[in-house]
């Protein structure tokens, strides 16, 4: 599977015969225009005497290539984005001259226009692999090297990457291209010379050029030095982000103050940059040294709780990273999860107990545990360690079990080997493998010998084991209410059928004299195998709630006894602990999806959850699974009647929400999701918050809720293209025109819909972020207008993976799939495209299966409740 995949075979292969040590010089030209830039690299290794091996780059043209003093013809070794390298030396110097291509697909080397101002931003995303977009490279996560960076960029620019810089030079007499600075006129060019790398693997370097507003600071290191910190921003996000940096500086160094401490490592490299990105493709990404990171992060309007403290993880979890990742990284992306589970398990960690978010477990429990859950419960699920054949592989696997299951598992090895046994070995293994690769069987020797415990049994059904469990409770109790016995029975799907052992606590709940519900007692044990007893709480007295799995200290399915599940049902809005809640909740929800709880009932439920849950992650999800269920799950003829007053009770808690709160924000901007063709007194509220004659006090209608009112007039056909664009006019930027396409794309006519597949499947200079946007927009075609595009969406689906890159090609598959089509068809079309494609591409498959999958979900979970 030669050219831009890499197998690991390959992979393997190549570091059998390529050694260390390995330096790259790096030189980039940023001055041509806007297309185009010129890559120089010079790489010295060593090598088995007479070997063959292969460089990787993607690039429009190699000019030249030079082995060992000998210049080779490009048109002999150049192929399927690989330079082949023959006859090798012991020691061997290679030089590739290359014009690469930027990017607007947030892949490679990314280049941005700000319509506001016309700045350029320049950034580098490198994950999986891509540096091979910008230089020639063996580009494998274990063939560690050194990096000697220079860029050549306009005068006026800031560049920075992961070294402090070294010495900066003018370039008399060479001038910038026409163009790359939006067309304005030239100007002189200056090099950038950075310094001389730690080892460190490809994939985490990177660039960053433009305009780019920055602040400064330091932070004193435990290790005695002083560590420059910096963030910037675009010029157009200045303002907004300098009411903000001071605080995300905070919350760096309480990151690099409690990872110190936990770790017992010091923060080991020369400075901390944090750059906020336009267009990029994913949440943050962990170069060292210099973070980069969407810049939807930059709150110019009021945003909720939950994305504030989403932001706040981020942050520490990129932090994180610069241990686990950068610091210590994984072999081969198998141990992928060695970078991501850790870094979320930490970075959930660190938010609870150094910052002002106490409450993030529950954030953790109600976002990222329901992500877990759900994929974990699709055929495409994977082990925790997963096989990782090739590079598709891997960038399926940047999922739910590979973060959110993976941190949710740490948390159980931590509760399994206790607290202090488990950072004590994860202090062995830092300093074991500092600046190297390390594996699964690295960190558990390390974690066995500070803990004493046999960790292959725990990592053979935890990590290399795919699945969930279910444990369901079963009590009996005497007739004076004391309980006789207490049973924890566990089960396992029929395709993953492994019982594992779980460290948990058993919480009881009863209401207080406020009438609130509190834990009243707790108690810890291991459960093993298909039915444990809890002895410790029989001849006690029967609580009104017994929750298992309390705190959330291990990961499972939980079905509660009969009791206590009606208990929960009626007055889990009183529960006092948001944790308590979060597990709760989801529980409902799991019990909703799975077709063993009334969709009628969990709409009650999250209703009544709504009008006094303040914890905004757990808020915000309540809201997703309450739209899904209404959208999908209740009976087909109850939808339109349930949809009608999901919306009035959502419109009514809004009204009744505090003043400016959190609460009332997702209230509103939930309704307006409700909006249907027709309905009146749905115009009258959205157009009236627009125009400003329906008020509710302390709401603000910002630039961002703005675009959410008229993104729900587009969907209800009570604005047009023109009124769109006219919005646009009034304050044309990089965000709003993202709205815009939304906007556009969400109108409810088969004019807007046929553009928007157009527009996706065809419209290559839009960016990845207006793709997303336009892909959102289609999204929300209710059944009568997304039918059509059962049979479009799968004749689309091979030339999409044909033509578009991995991750382009994801956001397609994903995001056009017309999932409230008629669910019958979506699997009958389904169905028939797995049969037809058995050698298809494993991701792609993958991609096909999950939505496939829901589909099947939708109809065994929508004819449970019409069944009733």
């Amino acid at each position: 599977m030669p050219g831009a995949n890499l197998t690991r075979t390959e992979a393997e292969e190549r570091a059998t015969v390529i050694s260390a040590p390995i330096h790259y010089t790096v030189g980039l030209d940023l001055t041509r225009g806007p297309k185009q830039f010129v890559s120089e690299t010079t790489i010295t290794f060593g090598a088995q005497t007479g070997s063959n091996t292969f460089l990787d780059l993607i690039a429009d043209e190699v000019s030249a290539v030079l082995v060992n003093g000998e210049s080779v013809n490009p048109e002999y070794c150049v192929a399927d984005h690989r330079i082949a390298l023959h006859d090798l030396q012991e020691r061997n110097t290679v030089t590739v001259k290359a014009l690469c291509r930027y990017s607007n697909t947030g892949e490679g080397l990314h280049r941005s226009v700000d319509p506001s101002d016309g700045n350029v931003y320049l950034y580098t995303q490198f994950e999986v692999p891509d540096a091979r977009r910008v230089y020639a490279v063996f580009d494998q996560p274990d063939l560690k090297a050194i990096f000697d960076f220079s860029v050549q960029a306009p005068e006026s620019w800031i560049v920075t990457s992961n070294m402090p810089v070294a010495h900066r030079e003018l370039l008399d007499g060479i001038m910038t291209a026409d163009g790359t600075l939006g067309g304005r006129p030239a100007e002189t060019a200056r090099r950038w010379v950075f310094e001389t790398t730690p080892k460190m693997s490809s994939y985490l370097t990177a660039i960053c050029a433009g305009p780019y507003a920055e602040w400064h600071t330091e932070y004193a290191n435990e290790d005695g030095r002083t560590v420059p910190m910096a963030m910037y921003c675009r010029q157009a996000l200045r303002d907004a982000f300098a009411k903000d940096v001071d605080y995300l500086f905070d919350i760096t160094k309480k990151g690099f103050a409690f990872y110190a401490k936990t770790w017992g490592v010091p923060y080991p490299y020369a400075k901390y940059d944090q750059i906020y990105v336009p267009e990029y493709n994913a949440g943050a990404m962990e170069n060292i040294g210099m973070v980069t990171i969407r810049d939807s992060y930059v709150f110019e309007s009021k945003v909720t709780d939950a994305l504030a403290e989403r932001r706040v993880v981020t942050v520490l979890h990129e932090l994180a990273h610069m241990w686990f990742g950068d610091y210590v990284t994984m072999k081969w992306w198998n141990d992928l999860w060695l970078n991501e589970s850790f870094a979320e398990f930490m970075s959930t960690l660190c938010t609870a107990e150094a910052t002002e978010w106490t409450d993030s477990w529950a954030t953790f429990t109600s976002g990222e545990k329901s992500w877990a859950l759900n994929q974990d419960q699709l055929s495409t699920t994977h082990p925790i360690v997963a096989p990782i054949n090739d590079l598709h592989d891997t960038e399926v696997n940047f999922d739910g079990i590979t973060y959110a299951k993976g941190a949710s598992v740490l948390k159980q090895l931590v509760a399994y080997v206790g607290r202090q046994q488990f950072f004590t070995g994860i202090n062995h293994y830092l300093d074991a493998h500092a600046y190297g690769n390390a594996t699964l069987a690295d960190l558990l020797g390390e974690l066995e010998s500070a803990s004493g415990r046999d960790l292959k049994a725990w990592s053979k059904q935890w990590l290399e084991q795919a699945g969930i469990n279910t444990i369901r409770t079963e009590v009996e109790e005497n007739p004076d209410g004391i309980i006789a016995s207490l049973t924890l029975k566990q089960s396992a799907p029929a395709e993953h059928p492994i019982l594992r052992a779980h460290s948990l606590a058993i919480g009881c709940y009863d209401v207080d004299e406020t009438g609130a519900v509190v834990r009243t007692d707790r108690v810890e044990l291991d459960v093993d195998g298909e039915s444990t007893s809890v002895d410790a709480l029989v001849g006690k007295r029967r609580p009104a709630f017994i929750l298992v799995n309390d705190d959330d200290l291990t990961y499972t399915k939980l079905r509660f006894d009969d009791r206590s599940l009606a208990f929960a049902a009626e007055n889990l809005y009183r529960f006092s602990d948001a944790l308590a809640r979060a597990v709760i909740w989801l529980s409902f929800w799991d019990m909703t999806r799975d077709g063993g709880y009334p969709a009628r009932d969990f709409v009650d439920l999250s209703l009544a959850m709504l009008s006094t849950e303040h914890e905004s992650t757990t808020f915000r999800y309540a809201l997703g699974t309450l739209n899904t269920t209404v959208m999908h799950y209740v009976a087909s003829a109850d939808r339109e009647r349930t949809m009608q007053h999901t919306a009035q009770e959502l419109w009514k808690l809004a009204n009744a929400a505090e003043s400016g709160s959190d609460e009332q924000l997702q209230l509103v901007m939930a309704y307006l999701s409700y909006g249907q063709e027709g309905d009146e007194e749905f115009a009258r509220d959205a157009q009236g918050l627009l125009d400003g004659s329906v008020t509710l006090e302390g709401l603000e209608i910002d630039n961002n809720l703005r675009w959410v009112i008229i993104r729900a007039l587009a969907r209800t056909n009570l604005i047009d293209d023109a009124g769109i664009d006219r919005e646009l006019a009034k304050r044309d930027t990089t965000e709003n025109r993202e709205f815009a396409y939304a906007a556009k794309a969400s109108r409810a006519t088969g004019e807007a819909k046929s553009w928007a597949w157009d527009q996706a499947l065809h419209h290559e200079e839009l960016t990845n972020s207006q793709l997303e946007a336009v892909i959102a927009g289609f999204a929300s075609a209710r059944e009568s207008l997304a039918q059509p595009y059962v049979a479009r969406y799968y004749e689309a689906v091979d030339w999409i993976w044909e033509h578009r890159s991995f991750h382009m090609a994801e956001s397609l598959i994903g995001g056009l799939y017309p999932i409230h089509a008629d669910p019958k068809a979506l699997v009958e079309a389904g169905q028939r495209w797995i049969a037809a494609h058995t050698e298809a591409d494993r991701a792609l498959r993958h991609l096909i299966s999950a939505n496939l999958e829901t589909s099947q979900r939708t109809l065994m979970v929508r004819a449970y409740n019409e069944a009733l």
